[in-house]
């Protein structure tokens, strides 16, 4: 009788076991990968070029998704702070709530989100595709750094463009949940904005700035890490694209329950 138990126990152990030593080996990995960055970038070997090329992919042809988030997301705080507030509050407290939502929170999610799908998504695959088809081997042969080639130029181009990405997705949504405000509630831009000013406090904007830079480096990191390790193919770069997604977000959103205990208090 005691040896089903038994081993229902050793099972559950041995997944137990199995689980922390991927992400002990997934997090020895990720600190080498990021070591190695730095000191290609330390040593000058990045290409100005190709950062700016990452820039460009990252930032420029990811506007139009980010504002078409933004605004949604400006518009629906409004629509629910004006269902919520206006009834029981002074009508300059929407202001505050689109304001302060955006800027600390949703801003930064969710462009972070969007970066994901659009540019994590394609980092995995491309460097996947890579791997498999084995132009990295290529490289290597060639006496050529794939780390200071592939990986440092678009962690480099995520941590200056993921910033700038959130400052549009600020103004714009701040701009929607304002229009969004007059035409639902008919609070005036005059008093939205005077709600907007009454609680604002500088370190909000320092706050979701921070949150940027740190997505806009995991997203490059994660990305990278999971694309350079693809094994199997077409079908595992498939496979390896949909976990970096899923790690990535996961990572996206523990990161972010880490920064209200950290800088708001």
């Amino acid at each position: 009788m005691a040896l089903p138990f038994t081993s229902t126990i050793f099972g559950w152990l041995a997944k137990v076991g199995r689980a922390y030593r991927i992400t002990v080996e997934h997090a020895g990995a990720l600190g080498m990968l990021v070591w190695d960055c730095t000191k290609a970038i330390v040593r000058f070997r990045v290409s100005f070029r190709e950062v700016l090329r990452q820039m460009h992919i990252m930032g420029i042809q990811s506007l139009p998704i980010v504002f078409v988030t933004a605004s949604l997301a400006g518009i629906v705080t409004s629509q629910q702070g004006g269902y919520q507030l206006i009834s029981s509050s002074p009508r300059y407290v929407l202001g505050t709530l689109v304001v302060q939502s955006v800027v600390l929170e949703l801003g930064p999610l969710l462009t972070a989100v969007v970066l994901v799908g659009r540019i994590g998504a394609r980092i995995t695959a491309e460097l996947g595709t890579m791997v498999v088809s084995e132009q990295i081997d290529a490289f290597q042969s060639l006496g050529r750094d794939p780390i200071a080639i592939l990986a440092a130029p678009r962690i480099i181009a995520g941590v200056l463009t993921m910033p700038l990405l959130v400052g549009f997705a600020d103004v714009i949504g701040i701009w929607a949940g304002m229009l969004m405000a007059d035409f639902d509630v008919g609070l005036g831009s005059e008093t939205f904005l005077y709600g907007a000013r009454l609680f604002w406090h500088s370190w909000d904007l320092f706050y979701g700035f921070s949150k940027s830079v740190v997505f806009g480096f995991v997203i490059p990191v994660i990305s990278v890490h999971m694309g350079l390790r693809t094994k199997g193919g077409a079908a595992g770069v498939g496979l390896q694209t949909t976990q970096a997604v899923m790690f990535m977000i996961l990572t996206i959103l523990i990161v972010d329950a880490l920064f209200p205990p950290l800088l708001l208090q």
